[in-house]
This record gives structure tokens, C-alpha cells and sequence, in this order.
């Protein structure tokens, strides 16, 4: 079998390596990939638990129209991760049901 080494859509660089956090882990990725790439890479299957059922959801359409890899990124919850760039220092987290925000002190919704 002979592999493909040059290739119009091999031709991309990679954005620095960044740090970030799931569910109170460190892992690295890439600035500016999809947070659903970089937690793949890291081995994260389970993005999300649906309300109902409590059923697992993970990487799934890739273009932002299911809610499958919806998160809770840096408090905000029902981020598609697999449209969202990944930063520095995000905080990202499973997302149980359909999330909640949780307000300051004293601000009303």
C-alpha cells in the first residue's frame, strides 16, 4: 500500500500548543483547532449526557447543526464543540442534561 505524503489538504500548520482544561484535567491541543479535535486527541469520547435518557453523546455531525458535542465552555453551557476554536486556559466541561448558567451574585436572568 503506498501512502499519500503530498497533498493540497495536507498542506496546513498547526496553531501553537496550548493548554487547557477538561473536567479538571490539564491537556494540551492546538490554538485555533475545534475544542472537539483537540479533546479527541486526548482521548475524550463523551462530550455530553442527554436530558431524558442520560444517554452518552460525543463527536458527531462535525458542522455545527446537531447537539451532540454540546459543552460547558468556560461557564457557558450548549457550546458546539466541533465548530468552537480552541484558546489558551479554556475550561472545559461535560455538559449534563440540556446546562444551565449560573449567574453572579445578585443579577437576575
Amino acid at each position: 500500500m503506498e501512502l499519500i505524503n503530498s497533498h493540497p489538504v495536507l498542506d496546513f500548520s498547526h496553531g501553537n500548543k496550548v493548554s487547557f482544561s477538561f473536567d479538571g484535567r490539564n491537556m494540551e491541543g492546538f490554538e485555533g483547532e475545534p475544542i472537539a479535535m483537540a479533546l479527541h486527541a486526548n482521548g475524550v469520547k463523551v462530550y455530553r449526557n442527554t436530558p431524558e435518557m442520560r444517554r452518552p453523546r460525543g463527536f458527531f455531525c462535525a458542522i455545527g447543526k446537531c447537539s451532540s458535542c454540546f459543552m460547558v465552555v468556560d461557564g457557558t453551557p450548549n457550546v458546539r464543540t466541533c465548530v468552537t476554536p480552541l484558546k489558551r486556559g479554556m475550561k472545559v466541561e461535560t455538559q449534563n442534561g440540556r446546562g444551565s448558567i449560573t449567574l453572579p451574585e445578585g443579577e437576575v436572568a
